[in-house]
């Protein structure tokens, strides 16, 4: 492998220890980007046990991929978050991901999951079945999404495509005298523009508070989120990068009430969490409705194509939510701006030595028992 830093204009691919310095530029900020495909991404993840590689074919695609080492037995397992990008012909793309496959199996990997944001009914996912990957259970917490198409659209003309009890709820906050304060690496005090106000606190502060309404969101919904330090470790890095903005709604007393977290990347801005305090619902009930519509303000002024609105689907239930189900709500309220439900193809994974595979996975789970046995003292 080598860290060569120049794009290859022919040849094949190259599986690289280090990137190059404009990896970003291939990886996030171009069509079909995602922000898991970043150096900031490699590097939280590098922090916690991940082997960052760095795939270029000719041409200059790039992809991220993270490997896994298995305890004694040697080998890897290896995961492509988001990734490859599929943009371009099915064919070509396919093809790409077949010849990483081969880079991979040929660096020890027995087993490759991928899960790039591509339609369920695409000739890509066709392909990439047809190459022996199968479906797995999702590693990030949604499979499809709701999409709010935004190519051509200005403001008003967004707006209008909000149902009408939503826009009211929106002019209601305006009008009470909500602010949204936003918090993003990409602008200072002067740039945060109309409709936002200044942050009066560092990011890292704010992204704080907003796990504590995370955790609050999800006993609501019923679900759960990792370890504190991991996730505000990852947002600040994220933040500082530019690749994600975060949005916090306050009182006219200065209380937080809601928050979102964004992800700018390829065309798109990308709803990642949202949260609200359950008061806030009584007493500012277009909170989170403002916070959604500002989010939509932004990814106009910055020529996205698309308004990322998120997921809706669980564990268990990879499907569009029921009346009566906890995200029927949810689903409902993302809606309401106008947005459709997106059906992707979701995450897949293709054994290359199975028995390898599974002596691992054996390994990997007794290196975990023995481990939290020492950190609890009974080892």
């Amino acid at each position: 492998m080598t860290g060569a830093a120049e794009w290859p204009d022919g040849g094949q691919l190259e599986l690289r220890s280090s990137p190059a310095a404009d990896w970003d530029a291939h990886t996030v900020d171009l069509p079909g980007g995602h922000v898991y495909q970043s150096l900031a991404w490699a590097a939280h993840r590098r922090a916690s046990g991940w082997q960052p590689r760095y795939a270029v074919w000719p041409g200059g695609r790039a992809a991220l991929v993270l490997l896994r080492p298995w305890p004694f037995i040697g080998g890897f397992s290896a995961y492509i978050p988001r990734g490859p990008n599929p943009i371009g012909a099915p064919t070509e793309a396919a093809d790409r991901l077949s010849l990483l496959v081969a880079a991979l199996r040929d660096s020890g990997v027995d087993v490759v999951a991928t899960d790039p944001e591509v339609p369920a009914d695409s000739d890509y996912a066709r392909r990439t079945r047809a190459m022996g990957f199968h479906q797995i259970e999702e590693i990030q917490p949604s499979r499809h999404r709701i999409a709010l198409p935004l190519a051509g659209s200005d403001e008003d003309a967004a707006f209008e495509r909000i149902a009408k009890s939503t826009r009211q709820r929106i002019r209601r906050a305006e009008k009470d005298g909500i602010a949204v304060v936003r918090h993003d690496g990409r602008v200072g005090p002067d740039g945060v523009g109309e409709g936002f106000a200044v942050p009066n606190e560092p990011a890292a502060t704010a992204l704080d508070r907003f796990y504590d309404l995370l955790l609050e969101t999800g006993e609501r919904l019923n679900f759960s989120f990792g370890p504190r330090a991991s996730f505000l470790a990852w947002w600040e890095a994220a933040h500082v990068a530019g690749h994600l903005v975060y949005l916090e709604a306050r009182s006219p007393e200065s209380d937080p009430l809601a928050g979102l977290v964004l992800y700018r990347h390829g065309e798109r801005l990308s709803t990642v969490h949202s949260g609200d305090h359950a008061t806030a619902r009584t007493d500012h009930p277009g909170a989170l409705h403002l916070l959604r519509w500002r989010a939509i303000q932004l990814a106009i002024r910055e020529g996205r194509d698309e308004m990322d609105l998120g997921g809706a689907d669980v564990a268990g239930a990879r499907r569009e939510p029921r009346e009566g189900e906890p995200m029927w709500g949810l689903y409902q309220h993302k809606l309401s701006f106008g947005g459709h439900w997106l059906e992707l193809a979701g995450a897949h994974e293709l054994v290359i030595r199975p028995r390898r595979y599974r002596a691992g996975r054996l390994v990997a789970k007794l290196a975990r028992v023995v481990g939290r046995g020492r950190r609890d003292g009974r080892g």
